[in-house]
């Protein structure tokens, strides 16, 4: 996969083909002096947990890695907070209303999209639901299942970064994967 800076070819601001690398992650145009910086966008994952020690896993509905196993989560909006960002996916694709969520730790990614590789600086986060929640699958999930911990399987996770987190928060709790 290319770089994402060599998709842009023209100067956004201005339409100038004199739109050239400046360093690794940002072009300078040469004309107008505008520079675009190719930063991470900023994504979250949920852990979302039952007391019983079972995990919430959704099957992914969409392309990449459709039909994997992914976590609830997805792309911060623009104006909003990781916090807000997490609880509002959580809603958009389980249906359930969480109440405290604790951040865990973050992992840079590459997340290919329209044959382009968007960076992305996802960041996980767990909260705990009552044992009688009832969660739906709903946007990007087309299936949601609880697991419970003994029983998850990391290679099962479609994407890097997921695979990675769910290796890592079972390790941190002690539990041994199957793989």
């Amino acid at each position: 996969m290319s770089h994402p800076l060599e998709k842009f070819l023209f100067c956004p601001v201005c339409g100038s083909h004199s739109f050239r690398v400046n360093n690794f992650k940002s072009k300078k145009c040469a004309s107008c002096g505008f520079t675009y910086y190719a930063n991470p966008s900023s994504a979250t994952a949920a852990f979302i947990l039952r007391s019983d020690g079972c995990l919430l896993v959704a099957r992914r509905g969409k392309e990449p890695a459709r039909g994997t196993f992914d976590l609830p989560g997805g792309f911060v909006d623009m104006d909003e907070s990781a916090e807000q960002g997490m609880r509002r996916e959580i809603q958009e694709e389980t249906g359930l209303m969480v109440g405290e969520l604790h951040y865990l730790f973050s992992i840079p990614n590459r997340y290919v999209y329209s044959d382009m590789v968007i960076h992305t600086l996802d960041m996980f986060y767990s909260t705990q639901v009552p044992q009688e929640a009832q969660p739906h699958a709903a946007d990007d999930a087309a299936e949601l299942f609880w697991v419970p911990f003994s029983q998850v399987q990391p290679s099962l996770f479609g994407l890097n970064s997921i695979r990675q987190a769910v290796e890592k928060f079972l390790g941190e709790l002690g539990v041994k994967s199957d793989e």
